[in-house]
């Protein structure tokens, strides 16, 4: 009987676009909204890119299948010299959660930011996301922050 090999949680590829792009599209839809292909495409070209130096991103991998992705945005913020860390799309496939792929890019996104500077990793779920919660409960603080945009 063979025994699954460990996960592992390195960089997105360029080779890894046809299976990063359903588990990007399943998170879109997981908050229930989509992107038009050329949003797509341009984003998977800046999260690859070695000269786009603000935008990270890395996968969670078991026997060569993506199980889970995030995202992550370097900017400057207004109240500290260092750079801040905005984790954008963090992403579990439905059969890989509860198994560890959430927290495991979760420090992943943590070392990142640790290694360009920024001592700040934040980051936004509705507030029903009950499941992913428990792990963002145990990982990080909750803020009193309520988001606003431009309608």
């Amino acid at each position: 009987m063979s025994h699954p090999t460990a996960l592992s949680v390195r960089a997105l590829r360029a080779q890894d676009e046809g299976m990063w792009r359903p588990l990007w599209t399943a998170y879109l839809a997981f908050y229930g909204t989509s992107v038009p292909d050329d949003v797509m495409t341009t984003t998977f070209g800046r999260l690859v890119a070695p000269e786009e130096t603000a935008m990270q991103a890395f996968v969670a991998e078991r026997d060569g299948a993506l199980l889970g992705l995030v995202h992550l945005i370097l900017h400057q913020h207004c109240w500290r010299i260092e750079p801040v860390c905005y984790l954008q799309d963090l992403f579990a496939a439905p059969q890989a959660r509860g198994k560890g792929v959430g927290r495991a890019l979760i420090e992943a996104a943590y070392g990142w930011a640790d290694d360009v500077g920024a001592p700040t990793v934040y980051w936004l779920t509705q507030s029903d996301n009950t499941q992913a919660r428990h792990l963002y409960d145990r990982i990080g603080t909750q803020t009193a922050f309520i988001k606003y945009q431009r309608p």
